[in-house]
C-alpha cells in the first residue's frame, strides 16, 4: 500500500516557498498556485553570489535574498515546501535563514 502526502498549495495571500537542492547547487522560488506564477526566485547558480553552492553556508545566502525578494513583492507569509528533501542541513539552514530574514512560516 503507498503511502500518500498531502500536497502543498499556495495562494496568492500566503505563497508557496519551494526549495530544490541538488548536489553542486540550491535554488529557492515563492510560488502562487492559484495565478501561477512565480513571485520570487533565488538560486546558488546566479553569477557573483556563492562560489560554492552545495554548502550551507550557500543556503543560509540563499535564504536571506529569497526573504528580501519576497519581502520587495509584498510577500510575508509563505508555506514551506521541501518537496522530498529531509529537513536537514541544507535545507533547515536555508529556512532559517527565510525566517531570519522576516518570512514567516
Amino acid at each position: 500500500m503507498a503511502i500518500r502526502k498531502k500536497k502543498v498549495f499556495g495562494t496568492l495571500e500566503r505563497p508557496r516557498l519551494a526549495v530544490f537542492r541538488s548536489i553542486k547547487n540550491i535554488h529557492a522560488q515563492v510560488i502562487a498556485d492559484s495565478e501561477g506564477r512565480t513571485l520570487a526566485a533565488a538560486s546558488s547558480i546566479e553569477k557573483d553570489l556563492v562560489k560554492n553552492g552545495g554548502n550551507i553556508a550557500a543556503a543560509k545566502k540563499i535564504g536571506k535574498l529569497i526573504a528580501e525578494r519576497a519581502k520587495a513583492k509584498g510577500v510575508k507569509k509563505v508555506v514551506f515546501d521541501r518537496g522530498s528533501f529531509i529537513y536537514h542541513g541544507r535545507v533547515k539552514a536555508l529556512a532559517d535563514a527565510a525566517r531570519e530574514g522576516g518570512l514567516e512560516f
